[in-house]
């Protein structure tokens, strides 16, 4: 069995090979990717391996971008760290799913499914679960957000958020209305899956912008873009190289 292992997490990536390995010997790993940008670069340059492990938060974004750029014909088992909305799709489109931290028991029964299962004549119908995703994923947007702050617990419309950024392995919210910051409890990874995508864009590694609090762009080197906010914040806010284009479509609602 090929498998093709796509997980921007170094840690978990060695454990599901470990698993691998004791549950199903014949298995061959043909390569750890870790974007969506390389795995999309792989699947056009190499055949369709046997197996997909596919986590949902990649390095450069989710992976069903990578659905939109390249056609994948084998089966997926998808990995993800958060128990939500998108796990009924999983179930609605046929497709497994396994939480991390992954159990041996929970991949031996992903495993006997896909021998079981996944012989189609056809290959599985990954748009039609990208379709549902996006569905699901509207009506399931932050609204609010409880923040403790010193000694006492604050309600903050997500709304009145100017951006989120990382310092010092700690996520903080500034907000529009006061600039005051607050630390919150999600990394930017997860808060990139459950803000609305049509507000708030991750424009690199460290920050996600709410489109309302741009004060001003300007064009900076290969090709990217740098932004001034409102409140105004002395981290760097330049747009990545790999999230130029998609921020500019972005930014005049051509998202997809």
């Amino acid at each position: 069995m090929k498998v093709l292992i796509i997980e921007d997490e170094n840690a978990a990536a060695r454990r599901l090979e470990k698993l691998l390995k004791e549950l199903a010997p014949e298995t061959t790993i043909l390569a750890q990717i870790d974007s969506v940008e390389a795995s999309v670069l792989w699947l056009e340059n190499n055949p369709q391996p046997d197996l997909i492990f596919m986590d949902i938060h990649l390095a450069d974004g989710a992976s069903f971008e990578i659905f939109q750029h390249v056609k994948v014909s084998c089966p997926i088992i998808f990995t993800t760290a958060y128990d939500e909305y998108a796990l009924q799709a999983f179930k609605v489109n046929a497709v497994d799913y396994l939480l991390k931290p992954i159990k041996n028991v929970e991949l031996a029964a992903a495993l006997e499914k896909y021998k079981q299962v996944f012989k189609p004549a056809k290959a599985p119908d990954y748009s039609a679960l990208l379709e549902t995703l996006k569905s699901q994923q509207s009506e399931n947007y932050l609204q609010r957000m409880l923040i403790r702050f010193g000694h006492s617990l604050k309600l903050v419309d997500v709304a009145d958020a100017a951006y989120f950024y990382t310092r010092d392995k700690i996520t903080f919210l500034i907000t529009r209305s006061s600039a005051k910051r607050y630390p919150v409890d999600y990394p930017l990874d997860k808060l990139e899956e459950m803000l609305d995508k049509k507000v708030f864009f991750r424009i690199n590694r460290q920050f996600i912008v709410n489109v309302h609090a741009i004060r001003e762009m300007h064009p900076y080197s290969k090709s990217r873009v740098k932004v001034d906010m409102d409140p105004p914040t002395d981290q760097e806010t330049i747009v990545s190289t790999e999230r130029s284009a998609e921020f500019k479509k972005w930014l005049v609602g051509e998202m997809d």
